[in-house]
């Protein structure tokens, strides 16, 4: 079956392929002709590309001619020439595909083609890459082709935004050719680069502002995703945040960090290492209650007793120092598990970080409220096209269909792959795996062979260090600790000799060349090392453990065997690795018990291999899984946001208020008279109250009582309310004069969408956490919670329009302060979100359901800091409030 399956899709790759080819043969004919132009005409030529697509071309029409451009500009600028597998590439990422290409195939050239294309339409191309490093880098590297052809490149960093411009730009270091300048000038840019984050913040953030001049973004056209699947995939388990600080004692996470040791596993708790998430027992219970000195844990009035308990024992049982997270000046700070990267400011939610800081006895930080989030899916599905790159995307090509409409094109490289994948040796216990990757890593050094090890963690990459240290053998460890010299380690890895020890996927992004980076070295000797290293076959990656997902592995495996050059692969499997014991290993070990093997001996056996590949399957399956349900889940908070989101647009851009709050305040008072007249008889009238609410809204003559409003009917009655309503509007606005009452409705209206958006979120996510109970009751919870959802926004639109009726009357601008918050907002927009904060997943599917344990992006705002909403206001006076 498996055979079939990749028989049908390899000819389907075929296809693309080989209607690719008409494309690479026009690029190489156009080629000669723009050679020919020097760089003025180059620039009028791309000039006339554009004229034509305002013609009424399309970007199909005139993809030869820009491909070509573009070609002979990077030859100029660069000294490197695409090649017509680069091509290939360059018109699967304009087609909105996904383009796999290997290791060393210059995917970072290859976006130049499509970003420069499009580009051409005027309406910007955003590349989205992994940190801001490489960003910057990639703005550096390919600003001067883009400057070439005419086009302008901006470049988003999480603390400032530049405009590529080499003679205006910094001259020396890491800012060389970059002009910082206001965000919304990086974004009209023709080409911009940033992080995901980056860019998802800022429309979260455009979407809190109180004024058009306050956003930056200008829609969501195009969009080249480097490393698709580490951001689409890796990063798509939670949603981005905005939060801010809640008012929350930390003393009780103290308290259950000292409570949570005293429980024992098996007896007070049971763990789930599959779903990661622990269960505590009857006995813990009755345990708990006796240490807290309370009768019920799980009463209405414990029952945040009972979620603190469960996070300090997860803390404590499941989450591990230098493998999940590492304390690092006083702070807790989580481990990408996926690239095995620090990240900074990042934190788990629903209090578990704080649980994590009182168990390492470090000062605990307060939890926060959301005030605006968004999934990555739903906020890249926002693009009118999207495309993606990487190295290893086939095996998650159902995933990026189902999800993003993204079909995966396997392009071929540019000279055979002669890399060499090695059988996994499994070992019986990790003692055996070390002592043999040991021995093996001496072995190769004794030869002067080149190796890369991979481990997927800090902990696991310094043990190893430690074990090579004391047999003598040179060698480099980067890890998480040591990001800030990654790129220089790892280019150095391909030397005479080298070992590199380091975690997961670093250094992806950076080119391991045989006989090490040429830069500052004497060509002779550079040349005779390379010549050395080829012969001895290469770097030789060593995989101290099998990932969770088959494209983590793919990838260790792709830095080597770069363009052509010889290399191999090999993993080093434990019967004790956390991927072979949750699935399986026990019935292996006791093969190799039975079989009488020593647990330093391997064993090489296709069964074992097919065996660790369908764990991989399943796990793989379960990770799409949560993340099938966080989006089948935010889809329905997403069409409430596009409302809300839509809403709030119209009033930024002045749409017609006036008649918007008649309106309401219509539907307000037929509300009041309706709820306060159910009927026509006179004696179930409640006037007095109804006079009472009215006058609460806006002013009412004295005379207007009980005895006139008994002379009338209801009908009556309401067209006088109704009349009175608009009289005392009018006056309003000849009180503060039209502009300035315009200025006042767009303010309130404003804060009544953003602080019941902010509490309609929060309600949707505590519903969300509980909807899995109706699971018992034989209702599907997506069906209940879309069904819920509905009728929650319904109230949230209620109240908001409610709240607008009943403050419009009352409020008083004070023209001085808000032209001040208007000067400070550009400034201050800037500085309104602190670092990038992760977040642990909420479980998407409520109470009982797995939670994955991948982050969660939040962007946290203290309360002394500006709003982010761009008014210029500290957030406790404006949305903190």
């Amino acid at each position: 079956m498996l055979g079939i399956v990749k028989k049908i899709f390899g000819d389907q790759n075929e296809k693309e392929i080989k209607a690719l080819r008409p494309i690479v043969q026009k690029t190489n004919v156009l080629e000669q002709e723009f050679e020919k132009l020097d760089t003025d005409q180059l620039q009028a030529r791309t000039a006339q590309l554009r004229e034509r697509l305002a013609k009424g071309e399309s970007l199909d029409d005139i993809l030869p001619e820009a491909f070509a451009a573009v070609r002979v500009a990077a030859r100029r600028t660069l000294g490197q020439r695409h090649y017509d597998v680069q091509l290939m590439g360059g018109a699967v990422l304009h087609q909105g595909k996904i383009a796999e290409m290997q290791t060393g195939e210059g995917k970072t050239l290859v976006a130049t083609l499509p970003v420069s294309l499009n580009a051409l339409s005027g309406a910007g191309v955003h590349v989205v890459i992994v940190n801001d490093y490489l960003a910057r880098r990639d703005t550096q590297w390919m600003g001067s082709v883009y400057r070439m052809l005419g086009l302008s490149v901006g470049c988003l960093q999480h603390e400032t935004s530049y405009l590529y411009d080499p003679e205006q730009g910094e001259k020396e270091g890491s800012l060389k050719g970059l002009l910082a300048v206001p965000r919304r000038l990086a974004y009209q840019a023709d080409i911009t680069y940033g992080t995901n984050n980056e860019f998802g913040f800022d429309y979260l953030r455009d979407n809190m502002a109180v004024d058009l001049a306050h956003k930056v973004q200008r829609g969501h056209n195009f969009a080249i995703v480097d490393e698709v699947d580490n951001i689409l995939i890796d990063e798509a388990r939670t949603p981005l945040i905005i939060s801010g600080p809640a008012a929350e004692s930390t003393q009780v996470y103290h308290t259950f960090a000292r409570l949570a040791p005293q429980l024992k596993e098996g007896g007070d708790f049971t763990i789930d290492e599959k779903m990661r998430a622990i269960s505590i027992t009857e006995d813990g219970i009755s345990k708990v209650e006796r240490l807290l000195n309370v009768v019920n844990l799980y009463d209405p009035a414990n029952y945040h007793m009972a979620h603190y308990l469960e996070n300090a024992v997860r803390a404590n049982a499941l989450y591990k120092r230098d493998r999940d997270y590492v304390v690092k000046d006083g702070e807790v700070i989580i481990v990408d598990e996926f690239t095995g990267r620090l990240m900074p400011g990042r934190r788990w939610s629903d209090g578990l970080h704080q649980a994590v800081e009182s168990k390492e006895g470090v000062k605990v930080q307060q939890e926060t409220v959301t005030w605006a989030t968004i999934t990555i899916q739903n906020n890249f599905r926002m693009y009118k096209k999207l495309a993606g790159m990487t190295g290893t995307a086939f095996t998650e090509q159902e995933e990026f269909w189902k999800i993003y409409h993204l079909p995966v094109v396997v392009i071929p490289t540019h000279h055979p792959m002669v890399r060499a994948a090695m059988p996994d040796k499994v070992f019986k216990s990790q003692d055996g795996k070390w002592k043999a990757v040991t021995q093996e890593l001496a072995d190769l050094h004794d030869k002067g062979r080149p190796v890369l090890v991979g481990t997927t963690s800090i902990e696991t990459s310094e043990k190893l260090g430690e074990l090579l240290r004391k047999r003598g053998i040179p060698h480099q460890v980067l890890n998480a600790k040591f990001h800030e010299k990654e790129a220089g380690i790892i280019a150095q890895a391909g030397r005479l000799g080298a070992v590199t020890v380091a975690t997961n996927m670093a250094g992806r992004g950076t080119d391991i060349i045989l006989g090490g980076n040429p830069v500052d070295r004497d060509p002779a000797e550079w040349e005779d090392e390379h010549k050395k290293v080829v012969t001895l076959g290469g770097l030789h990656v060593l995989g101290t453990e099998r990932h969770e997902a088959r494209r983590i592995d793919n990838q260790l495996r792709g830095r080597a065997g770069r363009q052509g050059d010889p290399g191999s692969s090999q993993f080093f499997v434990s019967l004790d690795d956390d991927l072979m014991r949750r699935f399986g290993g026990d019935r292996i070990k006791g093969f190799m018990d039975w079989a009488g093997l020593e647990e330093d001996v391997p064993i090489e056996n296709s069964l074992v291999s097919k065996s660790i590949e369908q764990a991989q399957i399943r796990t793989e399956g379960y990770h799409f899984d949560v993340r099938k349900h966080l989006v089948e889940y935010d889809d329905v908070v997403n069409k409430q946001r596009e409302v809300i989101y839509g809403e709030r647009n119209k009033l930024l851009a002045g749409a017609d208020l006036k008649a918007n709050v008649r309106d309401m305040v219509h539907r307000e008072i037929k509300a009041l008279v309706a709820a306060h007249m159910p009927g026509e008889e006179a004696e179930k009238w409640t006037l007095e109250e109804l006079v009472k609410v009215v006058r609460a809204i806006y002013p009412l003559p004295e005379k207007f009582g009980k005895e006139a409003l008994s002379k009338m009917s209801l009908v009556e009655t309401e067209e006088l309310l109704l009349q009175q309503a608009d009289v005392a509007y009018e006056q309003k606005e000849k009180e503060l004069g039209s502009e300035s009452l315009r200025v006042v409705e767009r303010l309130v209206m404003l804060r009544a969408v953003d602080v019941h958006w902010v509490e309609h979120l929060t309600a949707m996510e505590n519903m969300r956490m509980g909807i899995g109970l109706e699971a018992i009751g034989q209702r599907d919870p997506l069906v209940m919670y879309k069904r819920q959802g509905a009728e929650m926004f319904i109230e949230t639109q209620e109240h908001i329009a409610r709240d607008i009726v009943r403050a419009i009357y009352h409020v008083q601008l004070q023209p001085a302060a808000q032209q001040q918050s208007a000067q400070q907002a550009a400034p201050q927009r800037q500085q309104a979100a602190a670092a990038p904060a992760r977040q642990e997943a909420r479980s998407p599917v409520g109470v009982g359901a797995p939670r994955p344990s991948g982050p969660m992006a939040v962007r946290k705002v203290g309360r002394n800091d500006a709003c982010p909403c761009g008014s210029g206001k500290k957030y406790k006076k404006c949305h903190g409030t």
